[in-house]
């Protein structure tokens, strides 16, 4: 049987007419990951549920990020499972479970073209064409000015690429969104428009994991937060003043 949530990306649906099953909920069982003999992720349990921002801190090295991967399907684990509503991905279609899980890297890479291409890929994938009218609001939304969707992508600032990768997964309207240090590279104003944005798709219903050592953003971002220290997760905001 092809699974459920394959289907919503058949080419016989319409882009325009896929909606969201909300709230979702994206869950890691057991995940053991080892590289050059360290123990990176021990037996790690998650759960992010729909409409939460869950946020994930930790010593760099720790294998923060390598947890975003594996979550975000783009690394495997050496043990343990992955769940999207109750579903195994790896029973998947792998290309059909990553536009629901939307990973936005600390470095994003940025596709040959202008910002406009670039925010268009995902649904171009998926056999549709999206109108400029709704890359223009995707961009906006994002953060950043509407002049910019006919620039180069690639002669971009590391911020401005942050946010047209955060433009471009707003284009697959996914149910779980992972993001690696999103305010690290912009400004006060633009990191707080970054963080009522995350705030937003969560109202919407959003699974949401972000890694950030942030002080600021933390403040702002009210959920469950977690360590990773040693290959194990540990709940419990940093002390005021450390978010390391």
């Amino acid at each position: 049987m092809v699974p459920r949530f394959a289907l919503a990306f058949s080419h016989q649906v319409s882009y325009q007419a896929l909606r969201r099953r909300m709230p979702a909920l994206l869950e890691a069982r057991r995940l053991r990951k080892t590289y050059g003999g360290r123990v990176l992720l021990d037996g790690v349990d998650l759960r992010l549920a729909g409409e939460t921002v869950t946020t994930l801190g930790g010593p760099s090295g720790t294998g923060k990020t390598t947890l975003l991967r594996i979550l975000g399907l783009l690394s495997d684990p050496d043990e343990g499972q992955l769940l999207l509503d109750g579903v195994n991905l790896h029973s998947v279609i792998p290309h059909a479970a990553r536009r629901r899980i939307a990973l936005v890297a600390q470095a994003p890479v940025m596709f040959p073209g202008t910002v406009l291409d670039n925010v268009r890929t995902g649904p171009r994938l998926a056999g549709e064409e999206l109108p400029e009218a709704t890359a223009r609001a995707l961009v906006v939304r994002a953060g950043l000015p509407p002049e910019l969707l006919r620039q180069d992508a690639q002669s971009l600032s590391g911020g401005e690429k942050l946010r047209v990768a955060v433009a471009r997964s707003l284009a697959l309207r996914p149910e779980a969104w992972l993001l690696d240090e999103p305010t690290a590279a912009l400004d006060a104003e633009r990191a707080d428009l970054i963080v009522r944005l995350l705030r937003e798709l969560a109202a919407e219903g959003a699974a949401i994991l972000v890694v950030t050592h942030d002080a600021r953003a933390l403040e702002q971002l009210e959920g469950p937060h977690f360590q990773l220290s040693s290959g194990r997760l540990v709940e419990g905001r940093p002390l005021s003043g450390d978010a390391s």
